[in-house]
């Protein structure tokens, strides 16, 4: 099998160097091209047919938005998002036009560099697809819209005190809880609750996200938080979400070194638990 062949697109000389070093010390990767914007890197995609890209978003020319959309028009590949915390925003209106996931962009530390390229193997091996209207949609996207008035003062539906629906998801999360969201009506009875594998920092990012394509209000989980129904709650990426005996939100604080995070693992078990098989 040969080596996950990858194009590093950053307008940082730095940046570029560093993900290179990372990527470079695995045995199992060759970096077969950089990029310093957005145009460059659609025009090395057609050239390299990389396996996977890493991607900035603020660049020159062409920004890393606007490359994503290119890209999966015209010659799809998995696209793995490395941007700046402050950036979270637009790092899933990138996710809305074709990438896969997000990272915040590395220090010099070792384990931020192991995630990020155990993240790298796994994404190398998922199967996308073209977007045909990605070209169209996206700029819409960049910025979320708000809830309508009548769905912000729509009052809460009545519920069965004895379900809650919770979904834990990693790889392609984003992409997968932007399709259900988007499909569930204002009248949903019940509470959503979510752990998603996310990047330090980009959980509020991603609740803005989601705001603007769930007519459902979005909002992160906060500890003590007693559980209403039509809402659905996103755990922070820092701290474990679980459902206490009493039925409130609970965050746990990740233990140190978890690769993976928020553990899905401990909402499933805690849901389980507490309302039983019905949940």
């Amino acid at each position: 099998m040969g080596k996950i062949r990858v194009l590093v697109v950053d307008d940082s000389v730095l940046a570029r160097s560093l993900l290179r070093a990372y990527l470079e010390n695995d045995s199992a990767i060759e970096v077969v091209g950089e990029a310093e914007n957005g145009r460059k890197a659609v025009q090395l995609v057609n050239e390299l047919r990389p396996d996977l890209v890493t991607m900035d978003l603020a660049m020159p020319v062409m920004s890393g938005i606007e490359a994503i959309a290119e890209i999966m028009a015209t010659q799809a590949v998995p696209i793995l998002v490395v941007s700046a915390v402050a950036d979270a925003q637009n790092a899933y209106a990138a996710v809305a036009s074709g990438s896969l996931d997000v990272l915040s962009k590395q220090g010099a530390d070792a384990d931020e560099g192991a995630a990020f390229v155990a993240k790298v193997k796994l994404l190398s091996s998922v199967r996308v697809i073209s977007h045909i209207r990605s070209r169209l949609s996206s700029q819409a996207t960049v910025e979320p819209v708000s809830l309508s008035p009548d769905v912000v003062a729509a009052p809460p539906p009545e519920v069965n005190q004895q379900r809650v629906f919770a979904i834990a998801s990693s790889t392609g999360g984003p992409q997968a809880l932007a399709l259900i969201l988007g499909k569930l009506p204002a009248a949903f009875p019940c509470p959503i609750l979510i752990s998603q594998h996310i990047a330090d920092g980009f959980a509020p990012g991603m609740v803005k996200w989601l705001t603007g394509i769930s007519k459902l209000p979005v909002r992160l989980a906060q500890d003590g938080e007693k559980i209403m129904p039509a809402t659905v709650y996103l755990s922070p990426s820092e701290t474990n979400l679980v459902v206490s005996p009493s039925r409130c939100l609970r965050l746990d604080k990740a233990s140190p070194g978890e690769m993976y995070h928020p553990r899905c693992d401990e909402l499933l078990g805690s849901v389980a638990e507490v309302y039983g098989r019905q949940s």
